[in-house]
């Protein structure tokens, strides 16, 4: 391909659509000319790029047709009701919709760490294939507990949250491969269900429960919640349902996990601010444990009931309708 004709030939395309592209207000028309100009260019790009790459021209179309592209498709402004509605009818609908998969988490992680605790605090042996005597009477005597006070409560609750927050994505992102999930959860359960049989096997039970009950309650559903969705998302390509394509099931599972995403970060931001604050905090445990559980209380009753009720009136809990538009800002 002659590169020089065919610059020639299509310049007076690219300068229009580069025109067309900055302007702030368009006729009907002209809106219709930086389509079909924006498509043509497009082509263009693909054309030089493969047959004969130039890198100065490559670049120049490349930021024109990304100029276009931004015209046709504008970034939407942050708006205060679409956040609002997100909080009180998006994400509960979404967290609702797949309740009965983080259900079944919660009741299978939470029977298997209560019986590994119990069974590796009546076993010594078991206790020392994990850790060291020495190692146990220093966590049972002291790390355990001022593991949630040896740091700044303002930065152990940012050290929790980005480390609950990943856990919760590694679960949503690796959903649709099933077993990273699992994988996840295992591992967390070998670690409550390890260091939990220690304390109880030491006769600290009272200590780690009273410890671990005022954030973990909520903490855990998030971590819970995380990992429902995303084998949700991965059963959609197994099972899509009649009448529906894996990839139409898949998509439509993996839009409401990433409703599900942005809905967790401010609710494992809440449970680091409890483990951060209230679980190392001077109140008698009892007090300590009402709070954990009135936060995690407010936040099932939270999704359950605003999910139920958005579920009837037909919401489905999908990020991207929320960012659809019905005009056309261009004209």
């Amino acid at each position: 391909m002659d590169l020089d004709a065919y610059v020639a030939e299509h310049r007076g395309e690219w300068s229009r659509l580069e025109r067309l592209a900055t302007r702030r207000r368009l006729s009907a028309a002209e809106v219709d000319e930086l389509v079909a100009l924006y498509q043509r260019t497009t082509t263009h790009l693909s054309v030089i790029r493969s047959r004969t790459p130039d890198p100065a021209l490559i670049s120049r179309l490349s930021r024109i047709v990304l100029e276009a592209r931004g015209a046709l498709t504008p970034t939407r402004k942050f708006s205060w009701p679409e956040a609002g509605r997100f909080f009180t009818v998006t994400f509960p609908v979404a967290a609702y919709k797949a309740r009965w998969w983080w259900l079944a988490v919660s009741l299978v992680f939470t029977g298997l760490a209560l019986a590994m605790m119990y069974y590796v605090a009546a076993h010594p042996e078991v206790q020392q294939a994990f850790m060291s005597e020495s190692g146990a009477d220093k966590l049972v005597n002291h790390d355990f507990e001022s593991y949630y006070s040896e740091h700044a409560a303002q930065d152990f609750a940012f050290r929790v949250w980005t480390n609950n927050a990943w856990i919760a994505a590694v679960s949503l992102a690796a959903g649709v491969l099933i077993v990273p999930v699992v994988y996840v959860l295992f591992q967390n359960l070998v670690g409550i269900g390890t260091v939990g049989g220690i304390m109880i096997g030491h006769g600290r039970a009272d200590l780690f429960f009273g410890l671990i009950a005022p954030h973990g309650l909520l903490e855990l559903t998030a971590v819970f919640l995380a990992a429902g969705v995303g084998l949700r998302i991965g059963w959609a390509w197994i099972a899509p349902g009649t009448g529906r394509t894996r990839a139409g099931a898949l998509a439509e599972a993996a839009r409401s996990g990433v409703t599900v995403a942005l809905g967790l970060v401010l609710v494992l931001f809440v449970s680091a601010l409890v483990e951060a604050f209230v679980t190392p905090s001077p109140f008698p445990t009892a007090v300590r444990i009402l709070i954990g559980f009135v936060v995690w209380a407010a936040f099932l009753a939270y999704v359950l009931v605003l999910g139920a009720r958005g579920a009837a009136a037909g919401e489905t809990g999908d990020v991207l309708a929320e960012s659809r538009s019905a005009e056309d800002v261009l004209v």
